[in-house]
């Protein structure tokens, strides 16, 4: 097979008019020359930090999405599934991503669960660890959330470290917020990379000491803005990443979004290009083509750079996708899941009125974190209660693994004037979140989740929709465009309930995430990162 068009070499950062000759997956031979062409050759873009889960997407499905927009390979962190099921759970997301022409790479999940102070599914200790790390699916040491255990030299988190360290496997960071000399003793423990950098300066401090810095934009956390200006200045140490990426964006963009931004912004093409496409190749070791003779066939067909559509892509010399049409076939899968929460009634979500104030999360639209507030809710018959008017809102979190009391709290900003929202997606240990603006709300909302065995939903008046997550109440097994039709139904019917958030169930699903500051809620109660512990709902 040959394909031809102005192909753009990023090594040698020369675009010129060529053949490209295929021979069992993989280019055989490049003939440059001949006259310009109406379309380009550019090696496929890579995902360098998802979070597949987070799509509501069974990997099969959201391979069929991602091809559309150019991407042909994930460096992907099956933690998410991981929580809730163990290697059991990791193990089906390897099974399920080889049954598609697709690049699928996981990590080894460091940080099951990823505190004590929450109730999880299963637990990935150091031999679990180390028996993933040794599959060659298993490309790296997935993100090390629990970047106080690295400072403070925890034996079980080194003992992680060292078991990717002895397979010469990278690992992953996540340490938000973490400057100077703790940065440089976070990097200096073998910690390669970090994408929870929002701003430049913290950026810089990692890239000093040696770390890569990806460059996220998800569909809750947004950093391009802030930190786009280093594809200027730290090309080779810069990837893209969405993180957590939800159906209904997904269907709209991945890693092709944010080139057209660099783009747009003047940036230059090859620094853009080797920020998308090659810096992930070569920091976790992919087998993935990037254009050169003897590689893998894995390369998109564009009409130009400042469009950026992708006419076709190409995985392993395979036609995948071509003018916006998915040609990966639909395949299905037999779900897989731990759910044992029973309905709740109204009272389970009452709060006495012990004191006037409350400690308060105020959440904050396009970031994971959260600001710590306190407030007066409204109090009747001795009941604090949501107060939709002051966008005071009662926010509880569920443990669906076992029989519990739900752990209550409020919230701001999520702006519902009526009905609630519900999520089992709730990053780590998934149990069930939920916000609304009634205890009775509150429970119809939670029983829909616990009907369906897992999912998202808003209820309201004469409101009642629900997109059922049977696949360890993380992923539908629908078809990708179905579910992301109808999540799209149900984000606009929370928009319709009040709420101002870009995306209200991707920020609902961050409000239990206990690593990230400043103020969550586990199924055990209020956290606050500055204390370090979990804290009394009353000041």
């Amino acid at each position: 097979m040959r394909v031809t068009g102005n192909l753009v070499d990023v090594f040698r950062q020369k675009i010129d008019p060529a053949t490209i000759e295929i021979v069992h997956g993989r280019i055989r031979k490049i003939v440059r020359g001949g006259a310009p062409h109406d379309r380009y050759l550019v090696p496929g873009f890579v995902d360098a930090h998802v979070h597949i889960e987070s799509s509501m997407l069974l990997p099969t499905e959201f391979a069929r999405l991602a091809v559309v927009h150019g991407t042909v390979a994930t460096v992907s962190d099956p933690h998410e599934i991981g929580n809730v099921l163990g290697v059991r759970g990791v193990e089906y997301m390897i099974r399920e991503g080889k049954r598609v022409p697709f690049k699928f790479y996981f990590g080894a999940p460091s940080c099951v669960p990823a505190t004590a102070l929450e109730t999880s599914g299963a637990k990935i200790g150091v031999q679990e660890v180390a028996q993933l790390l040794a599959r060659p699916e298993v490309r790296y040491l997935a993100e090390m959330m629990n970047f106080p255990g690295v400072l403070n030299r925890d034996p079980e988190v080194m003992d992680k470290i060292a078991a990717a360290r002895r397979l010469g496997k990278p690992v992953d960071g996540h340490a938000p917020g973490l400057r100077d000399t703790d940065a440089q003793r976070y990097a200096r423990a073998g910690i390669s990379t970090d994408h929870e950098c929002f701003t430049k300066e913290e950026a810089i401090d990692k890239l000093v000491f040696g770390m890569k810095v990806l460059i996220r934009e998800g569909s809750a956390a947004k950093n391009f803005d802030a930190l786009c200006s280093l594809i200027e200045s730290h090309t080779d140490a810069c990837m893209f990443c969405s993180d957590d990426k939800h159906p209904d964006e997904l269907v709209r963009g991945h890693i092709n979004a944010l080139v057209k931004r660099a783009f747009a912004l003047g940036f230059d093409k090859f620094k853009v290009l080797k920020i998308a496409c090659v810096n992930p190749v070569l920091h976790y070791g992919l087998d993935v083509g990037l254009l050169r003779e003897g590689d893998p066939a894995d390369f998109l067909v564009i009409d130009s750079f400042l469009d950026l559509n992708v006419l076709q892509t190409y995985i392993g010399g395979q036609l995948v996708a071509e003018n916006r049409r998915s040609l990966i076939r639909r395949v299905k899968s037999r779900p897989i899941n731990q759910f044992r929460a029973r309905p709740k009634r109204p009272r389970d979500f009452e709060v006495r009125a012990r004191s006037a104030a409350v400690h308060v999360i105020e959440a904050l639209n396009g970031q994971l974190i959260t600001n710590h507030r306190q407030d007066r809710p409204r109090k009747v018959a001795g009941k604090l209660v949501a107060d939709p008017r002051r966008d005071l809102l009662k926010i509880a979190v569920v443990n669906r693994y076992a029989e519990a009391p739900p752990a209550v709290g409020f919230i701001r900003n999520f702006g519902l004037r009526h009905g609630a929202l519900a999520s089992s997606v709730a990053h780590d240990s998934h149990n069930i979140v939920v916000v609304g603006t009634t205890d009775v709300s509150i429970a119809r909302a939670v029983n829909l989740i616990i009907e369906h065995r897992g999912g998202v939903c808003v209820v309201g008046p004469r409101i009642r929709r629900v997109l059922p997550l049977p696949v360890a109440g993380l992923m539908s097994n629908r078809d990708g465009w179905s579910a992301a039709a109808r999540y799209s139904e149900i984000d606009a019917l929370a928009k319709e309930l009040g709420s101002r958030l870009d995306a209200p169930f991707m920020t609902l699903s961050f409000m239990a995430l206990l690593v990230i500051p400043h103020l969550k809620l586990s199924d055990r109660g209020l956290y606050s990162s500055e204390q370090n512990r979990l804290i009394s709902l009353y000041p």
